[in-house]
């Protein structure tokens, strides 16, 4: 086999390859035997059929096209091997010639772009302190306090923050809309999460009073219509919190003073506030390489992310047009500024991508069996799955060879903060490496996208094949 390689750009690459037809004879051999066994002619076993007749049956052009299906595949991996073509994504192939002599295809494709990586240990990012006012921790045992409430009737006009019953019945010219009647409702007044109006509807009534009024409804089949909402006060109730003392301690904790119980939620706090400022280091590490390391990038590597990410919005709505205009009406967007948002984002997850690909090559970073599967278990959490079943659908789908680019990019942001310098406002250096490795791992990972379990042909978009 002979193969040149032609740069066509930073990103894209174009081999010629050029098989003599003894390399392609076993695979023509293959291919008459296929076709033969599943012939029947008379006069010739099953199997047995002469590549005269086949031709004369199938056309010898038949039987060269499945030789070819078969071989072209390992010689265009051979050829990109042979002159260490990084490919991404699949390649657009054309035969150029075949005859009893050769057989020759061209293919091109997006490749790896040269990167050049800065020191690491040159980074730097200044992100804040971990400070535990009294204020947080008042914040977290009120919280604590608020889940042994008890709900006390009272025998007043309705105030913000009281619990209320209602039933609700919508109507839309006249008509009354089925998924907008309700009995029984429990509604805290003031969250603003049920129906707009609603709270000024029912504030400074009491229990068993009416209210109307008209609201544009944001849900169901009559969405985006204008309705009349019919209210009725049945009971309003006022959230009784217990006493921070250490009697709440002993109830609601292991501890015996509100004191020790305090302590603990600061510490817990503490706990948070680290990670939350290791993601910050993360994050600004991340924009420090996306603002400095310039490269080309390859655009199959952009439009595949494009095309994932609008997926999985449509997905998400049924692809229903009409619910996808009504989308980005609610955030605000045309759908030129839609889709040039999408190309935005997609072009940085790439750069990311990429850049991360290089730093592990360049560092040699491997992926164990144990923290593949400590990644299987983490992402199943995230679908509310059982680790095998989400193990078991990552096979199948064929997203494993993804889902393992992602493993080692973790790896090698992660090995990127502990080189990195990072100080917080105070000038105090944060050390990072103190966290657990699990910890540091998931710091890592942050945002970065999930494995498609539906579409094979998504690799994260900076997969090599």
């Amino acid at each position: 086999m002979k193969s040149t390689a032609e740069n066509l750009s930073p990103t894209r690459v174009r081999l010629a390859v050029e098989v003599p037809f003894e390399e392609l004879k076993p695979s023509l051999d293959a291919a008459y035997k296929k076709i033969g066994s599943q012939m029947r002619i008379p006069g010739f076993r099953p199997g047995k059929v002469p590549a005269r007749v086949i031709d004369q049956r199938v056309g010898r052009g038949t039987v060269l096209q499945e030789a070819i299906n078969e071989v072209l595949p390992e010689k265009y991996v051979e050829a990109a091997r042979e002159h260490d073509v990084r490919a991404l994504g699949q390649p657009e192939v054309e035969v150029t010639n075949l005859d009893d002599e050769s057989f020759s295809f061209t293919a091109e494709v997006d490749i790896r772009p040269e990167i050049t990586l800065p020191d690491f240990t040159a980074l730097s990012v200044e992100v804040d302190d971990v400070e535990v006012s009294e204020s947080d921790v008042d914040e977290q045992l009120d919280g604590l306090r608020d889940r042994f409430a008890t709900l006390t009737g009272v025998d007043r006009p309705v105030e913000t923050g009281d619990y209320v019953s209602i039933d609700l019945l919508a109507t839309v010219d006249g008509d009354e809309v089925a998924d907008g009647t309700a009995k029984g409702m429990s509604y805290e007044v003031g969250s603003a999460d049920l129906i707009d109006g609603l709270d000024e509807a029912i504030i400074g009534k009491s229990a068993g009073d009416t209210a109307t009024f008209t609201t544009t409804l944001q849900q169901g089949e009559k969405a985006g219509s204008e309705a009349e909402i019919a209210v009725t006060l049945n009971s309003v109730k006022t959230k009784d919190l217990p006493a921070a003392d250490d009697e709440f301690a002993q109830m609601a904790s292991e501890f015996d003073t509100l004191a020790e119980l305090r302590d603990d939620i600061r510490e817990r706090v503490s706990r948070v506030k680290t990670l939350e400022q290791g993601s910050q280091a993360r994050d600004k590490i991340v924009e420090k390489l996306v603002e400095t390391v310039e490269f080309p990038l390859p655009e199959s590597a952009v439009k595949a992310e494009v095309d994932y990410r609008e997926h999985e919005v449509v997905h998400s709505l049924g692809h229903d047009d009409e619910l996808f205009e009504r989308y980005l009406s609610m955030q605000g967007k045309t759908r030129e500024e839609y889709d040039a948002e999408l190309t935005e984002n997609a072009e940085k997850s790439v750069r990311v991508q990429l850049i991360l690909d290089t730093a592990a090559e360049q560092s040699d970073v491997q992926v164990s069996e144990a923290e593949l599967t400590e990644y299987l278990v983490r992402q199943a959490a995230r679908y509310q799955m059982a680790p095998q079943e989400f193990a078991s659908q990552v096979v199948e789908s064929g997203s494993l060879p993804a889902l393992m680019a992602d493993v080692r990019r973790n790896k090698a942001l992660a090995g990127i903060l502990e080189s990195a310098t990072i100080t917080d406002t105070s000038g105090n250096t944060v050390d990072l490496s103190a966290l657990a490795p699990s910890a540091l791992s998931e710091l890592a990972e942050g945002d970065q996208d999930e494995p498609d379990m539906h579409d094979e042909d998504h690799d994260h978009a900076g997969h090599e094949h």
